[in-house]
């Protein structure tokens, strides 16, 4: 696109979104289940979801049929970004996808909220930052912790300084995963396409099934659900790039997948803490409220932080049965946490501004889930040098 044309649609885009009365228009690509959650979500809010893109038939009609009355559908993402206008593009596709399509996206003068991890290497999450403030698009990534009331009250918690000082975070992401998805493709499937920037291969619906657990497409749930652990880890403790990450496993123990789905990542950070996460899949099935903990463990108190929880132990090494000092606790909340994240992200289209997960955010955990995955798999610790910008051993 040439830069004339692209400094046009950019100014066509603003214009329009600082209408007085004019309805911001977005389009969907990636129509899974999370993709659909997200449209029904942008639509209840007001956004008309006008276009639907996706490389498999029956999530494009699924999509489709979520989506605002009239949407066009696309099996070619590109094409969908050729429609002026639209204000803002929504990307729920595998990993692997997530740089590329926000990156052209923001180049036809789109804001994009993109599906965590924002990226699937660190090289790409470099270039999202450079396009973001190159071409002044917003673009939220989807840790809706950042937006959620709950979290925001813990933060205030965690920077009043009643913690001391904090050296160890653990944290921990429970669940059971039997096997992995034996379907079978029920409409068109574009595969290539859906290879996109992936490793060629003849058409396996078990990959496409169960991209999750497979190198090329993503770095298993230690990434998925890790997206979201570091990402808060790093808000409450003010962190951006660590000093090293090493990670471990068990072998995989889902039959046919190659991302194992036990996994622990422990982060040296330069602020002089560890944070470690551990992520069992082989595990016992938890409520949603209590599947997920990050404790901090401060030299006054301890504070516990959970999906839809927190809680605060000051110390008392007498008490056998610590009470928290202050805790909230509120079971089924964090449905209002994904709305909440869009709300966020449209009042920053409308105003111009970062919203509460900006690119640089989502680059920092980038950094710190592909040297858990590269730590991970040639089983070494890895150092990050900040002022060379790479990976080193």
């Amino acid at each position: 696109m040439r830069r004339r044309t692209f400094v046009s649609l950019t100014a066509a885009s603003v214009a329009r979104i600082q209408g007085a009365n004019e309805r911001l228009r977005a389009g969907l690509i990636g129509a899974g289940g999370r993709g659909r959650l997200l449209a029904a979500e942008f639509k209840e809010i007001g956004v008309e979801v006008a276009a639907v893109c996706d490389v498999y038939q029956p999530n494009l009609e699924a999509g489709l049929k979520v989506a605002s009355s009239g949407a066009r559908p696309y099996r070619h993402y590109r094409q969908m970004l050729e429609d002026r206008s639209l204000d803002i593009v929504i990307i729920a596709t595998p990993d692997h996808w997530h740089a590329r399509q926000a990156i052209d996206a923001m180049e036809a003068g789109k804001d994009v909220y993109v599906e965590k991890p924002m990226a699937h290497t660190i090289e790409e999450s470099f270039r999202m930052v450079e396009t973001v403030r190159r071409t002044r698009r917003v673009l939220q990534v989807g840790t809706q912790r950042r937006s959620f009331d709950l979290f925001l009250e813990a933060k205030r918690i965690m920077d009043s300084g009643r913690l001391g000082e904090v050296r160890l975070v653990n944290s921990w992401w429970y669940n059971h995963q039997a096997s992995l998805r034996r379907a079978e493709l029920k409409g068109e499937l574009d595969w290539r396409g859906w290879l996109g920037p992936a490793p060629g291969r003849e058409l396996d619906p078990v990959r496409f099934f169960n991209w999750y657990y497979f190198w090329d497409y993503s770095g298993g749930l230690m990434i998925g659900q890790g997206a979201h652990i570091f990402d808060a880890i790093q808000w409450f403790m003010n962190s951006t790039y660590p000093l090293a990450v090493t990670a471990a496993a068990c072998r995989p123990n889902i039959e046919g997948a190659e991302v194992p789905e036990t996994t622990c990542v422990c982060v040296e950070y330069p602020e002089n803490y560890l944070a470690v996460f551990t992520c069992g899949y082989k595990a016992m099935r938890y409520p949603l409220t209590n599947d997920q903990l990050v404790q901090y463990n401060g030299s006054r108190a301890r504070f516990d932080v959970g999906r839809e929880s927190y809680a605060l132990y000051l110390e008392d090494p007498k008490t056998l049965d610590p009470q928290p000092a202050e805790a909230k606790r509120l079971p089924g909340a964090f449905a209002s946490a994904t709305r909440a994240h869009i709300r966020n992200f449209l009042e920053a289209v409308r105003d111009r501004k970062d919203p509460s997960a900006p690119v640089e955010a989502g680059h920092y955990v980038t950094v710190v889930l592909s040297m858990a995955v590269e730590s991970l798999r040639s089983g070494r610790r890895l150092r990050w040098d900040a002022a060379a910008r790479r990976v080193v051993t």
